[in-house]
């Protein structure tokens, strides 16, 4: 019953800083993290953030979830022979869903500040759900969301068994497309690493205005260390 109350506005006002991961010039409300804190979906120490390990993944689900519904897209399209997801191919497909959707999508969000990080996990739910698991990390002004999908390799062992473990790390791109890349893929490998991920992908939104899809929808790998990490526009 507690998420019923996501879409109150003065629970938006503290949950969409957090699902988005941003700064801002505004200081949050004293009421409203106050409030929020004791709805107990925010805690404030030691650090202002998603209450306990739970939330972090309901609470996209209860604001996406008719969103999530309608997506035509199956499960069984991105495994691959030897049942493990095919990242390179669900990514590649969502970049041209995101290209078809996100402008009507995310303004039917209540949620806009996070529609984008909000319609990739739509997406994933609706691949992933039914076998794997999808770990979500959200932190104020890190300007970044950490998700981390387990996907078990042996369909009779499912989760308890051997893992596909794959890192993604979602930025909405603020500075320059380089210092975004410089900062993310540290990012995303010291992620990776911490996981012991197979995988690691950092996915760059460019909602910038006025600028054309041909040049927000690219897609290439860099090396991290010994890492390699794909690399996507949006």
């Amino acid at each position: 019953m507690v998420l019923c109350g996501v879409r109150e506005q003065r629970v938006h006002r503290v949950i969409s800083r957090l699902l988005a991961s941003e700064h801002s010039d505004d200081t949050l409300p004293t009421d409203d993290v106050e409030y929020v804190a004791d709805l107990g979906l925010i805690t404030t120490r030691p650090q202002l953030r998603i209450a306990n390990r739970i939330y972090p993944e309901v609470i996209p689900r209860e604001l996406t979830w008719t969103r999530q519904i309608t997506i035509a897209h199956e499960q069984a399209w991105y495994l691959t022979p030897e049942r493990r997801l095919d990242m390179p191919k669900l990514l590649a497909a969502f970049q041209q869903f995101f290209r078809e959707n996100a402008d009507a999508w995310i303004e039917r969000f209540q949620y806009k500040e996070a529609g984008p990080q909000l319609l990739l996990q739509a997406f994933l739910q609706r691949i992933v759900n039914g076998g794997g698991r999808i770990s979500r990390e959200y932190g104020l002004g890190r300007r970044r969301t950490d998700l981390l999908i387990e996907w078990p390799i042996d369909e009779a062992q499912g989760l308890l068994g051997p893992l596909q473990r794959v890192v993604l790390e979602l930025k909405i791109l603020h500075k320059s497309l380089e210092a975004t890349l410089h900062e993310g893929l540290a990012q995303t490998a010291q992620y990776a690493d911490h996981c012991g991920a197979d995988e690691a992908h950092l996915i760059v939104f460019d909602r910038r205005p006025g600028i054309p899809w041909d040049d927000k929808i690219w897609q290439r790998t860099e090396q991290v260390g010994s890492r390699t990490v794909g690399v996507w526009g949006m």
